[in-house]
């Protein structure tokens, strides 16, 4: 039996483009991960490492056209934006190759024997070294920052391990593009290019977290598939780490104060953030809670505006577009919900952005209203209006997890509803932002992507320098005389590390 082909489709049109590989069968992904498997040791040396990330961020730019070139052509994305994801994909790789430099995710532990302590302390020497093969589960919304040479690649590979990388069937071609780029930055930096390796098809995406050579997973993509793979590798014979992100309705709370201060300005501000990206920002503000009354209806009538004002578009296929029309419908559909926009079907490839309505109150017990309170991936926001801050926190009270979550407050007189609203946002969400909109993401070393369950399976982030943490263990040495300790711990500090000692910074 043949292997079947893979397509890259051109979402405009619906039609394919170009065969660009052929789904891996279950002998093909054993092949791959062995030979993964194989060359963890030669991601021992962090020099290397180092110059292996810096020249693949060189590469890409220097294939930049071509890439952004074979990205709008499968995602619909357009240059610009796509030559952003770039630059952010390249200044990701330099910001961890800067984190491998210093030294500091090894997280050096030195305690040294003491027989005065209760009980007596024994030598002990602490460090994390990395987990192995790494699988990760490329997105279908950003074909390179969160895709083959995207945060998940990028962190596995500074933390020591190889990379198999599941790609999205949505953009094959830009997949296989930079596969390419950074196996040839591989050999360029003298590490052989199986450290990084690319796989094809559904049923290759299952072989992958079952193999038993794979020591962790990361994922993002649908809460119904990350859901399945979470509980493969939960279910394999020795479990293993499964990061994934799975779907945010990322709240906001909009106090009456707020509204009352500048709801031109805020209700222009969601409009823009909504709709960013046709809608499919992991971080899209779904959700949002606005006063009744006269402020919070002007809101809403600048709302309206921004949105009637914004073109259609082509979402990432048409699977995501059908979803997208059939669920603005169903909710549409509810009782006492109304659409001031509506959204769903432009044309035969392209959707409109909207909105929903409905009261706070029809939210706050169990019904059928909860499908409100579920992600609608497109450019579609629910605006629930709230009649008092006891309603408001009946609402936060029922809702999921989240990467983010917002609160609108007034900047130029006390809030009163400010601080107890804001205390209530930290258990939905690992981002709190206060008069601003979650859409744009920054990679710093305080950034936190992820959240409690569906957001995230896991208490990690995946942007930031702290992602490194997801690939490392930590192993302890008790009592081992210095020449069988690895560099990394022996007296000297032959490598320069940051490291605590008898719980001090050295």
């Amino acid at each position: 039996m043949s292997a079947a082909p893979v397509w890259s489709v051109d979402p405009r049109t619906g039609n394919p483009r170009e065969q660009v590989a052929v789904e891996a069968a279950a002998e093909e992904v054993d092949r791959v991960v062995r030979a993964a498997h194989a060359v963890r040791d030669a991601l021992a040396d962090r020099t290397a490492r180092a110059a292996f990330l810096r020249t693949a961020a060189e590469l890409l730019e220097e294939s930049g056209e071509h890439i952004i070139e074979a990205a709008d052509a499968e995602t619909a994305l357009g240059p610009a934006r796509l030559t952003g994801e770039l630059a952010r994909t390249a200044a990701q790789l330099r910001s961890f190759a800067e984190v491998v430099d210093e030294g500091a995710f090894l997280d050096v532990h030195i305690d040294h024997e003491d027989g005065s302590r209760t009980p007596p302390w024994p030598d002990l020497r602490r460090c994390k070294i990395p987990l192995g093969v790494v699988a990760v589960y490329a997105a279908s919304n950003f074909p390179l920052a969160f895709s083959v040479p995207g945060g998940d690649t990028a962190s596995a590979l500074a933390a020591g391990c190889p990379v198999v990388v599941k790609a999205h069937p949505d953009h094959p071609a830009t997949s296989e593009l930079c596969a390419s780029v950074l196996r040839r930055a591989a050999a360029r930096t003298g590490l052989p290019e199986n450290v990084l390796t690319v796989v094809h098809g559904f049923d290759a995406g299952v072989e992958l977290i079952r193999h038993p050579l794979v020591s962790a997973a990361g994922f993002t993509g649908s809460v119904r598939g990350g859901r399945a793979l979470f509980d493969a590798a939960a279910a394999r014979p020795a479990p293993i780490p499964f990061h994934g992100e799975l779907g945010s309705l990322n709240p906001v709370v909009v106090t009456g104060a707020a509204a009352a201060e500048r709801a031109g300005e805020i209700g222009t501000g969601l409009g823009g953030s909504m709709t960013l990206g046709v809608g499919q920002f992991c971080t899209k503000p779904g959700f949002v809670l606005v006063p009744e009354g006269t402020a919070g209806d002007q809101l809403l009538k600048t709302l309206t505006e921004t949105v009637s004002s914004t073109g259609s578009g082509v979402l990432l296929d048409h699977r995501m577009r059908d979803a997208f029309v059939a669920g603005v419908r169903e909710r549409a559909a509810l009782p006492d919900v109304d659409a001031p926009v509506t959204p769903g079907a432009a044309g035969e490839h392209t959707v409109s952005a909207g909105f929903l309505t409905v009261p706070a109150a029809r939210l706050t017990a169990e019904g059928p209203h909860d499908a409100l309170l579920e992600e609608c991936f497109g450019p579609v926001t629910v605006i629930a209006r709230y009649a008092s801050v006891d309603e408001i926190a009946a609402v936060l009270a029922r809702l999921p997890g989240n990467l983010t979550a917002t609160l609108h407050t007034a900047t130029e007189d006390p809030d009163p509803d400010a601080a107890p609203l804001l205390a209530a946002l930290p258990p939905l969400a690992g981002r709190i932002l206060v008069n601003g909109w979650p859409t744009g993401v920054a990679v710093a070393p305080a950034q936190h992507h992820g959240g409690p369950y569906p957001a995230t399976t896991s208490t990690s982030t995946s942007v930031g320098a702290t992602a490194i943490e997801r690939w490392l263990r930590p192993v302890t040495y008790q009592n081992t005389p210095d020449a069988l300790l690895p560099p990394e711990l022996r007296e000297d500090n032959p490598l320069g590390l940051p490291r605590r000692v008898d719980g001090r910074r050295a």
